[in-house]
């Protein structure tokens, strides 16, 4: 028998409703606590401008949208390891460096993934 979470106690709607507002108020600790997010977040905006203006089919609006919408789940899940770990020990840990250095990674790599999306369609728009 697993032992009884009051926040997993929900069901339905009601688990449904909940959800929602426990994802608002993780938008708006990221927004009020991580300058990355910010800063790539606001990216994410222009970018979108930028796409949605491009003559370019839907399938390639999609996808660079798409791309800056990976890199801001990436960072609110690094954002994420990184709380846990301070939450567990704010001492400096190989392990923790570890966990921390393995989560900027991944925000880079999805940064990069954007980036060459973003070059691909729009080498193929221009040239």
């Amino acid at each position: 028998m697993q032992p009884v979470n009051d926040f997993k106690s929900k069901s339905g709607l009601k688990r449904i409703y909940s959800a929602f507002f426990y994802s608002i108020d993780g938008l708006k600790a990221a927004w009020r606590g991580e300058h990355a997010f910010r800063q790539e977040l606001a990216l994410f905006v222009v970018g979108t401008v930028i796409a949605l203006f491009l003559r370019i089919s839907a399938f390639e609006k999609l996808v660079l949208i798409g791309v800056l919408l990976l890199v801001l789940i990436v960072e609110l899940l690094n954002s994420a390891l990184e709380a846990v770990v301070d939450r567990i020990s704010l001492d400096r840990h190989e392990l923790s460096k570890n966990a921390k250095d393995f989560g900027s990674a991944a925000v880079l790599l999805t940064c990069l993934l954007a980036f060459a999306a973003w070059a691909v369609v729009l080498f193929n728009r221009f040239y």
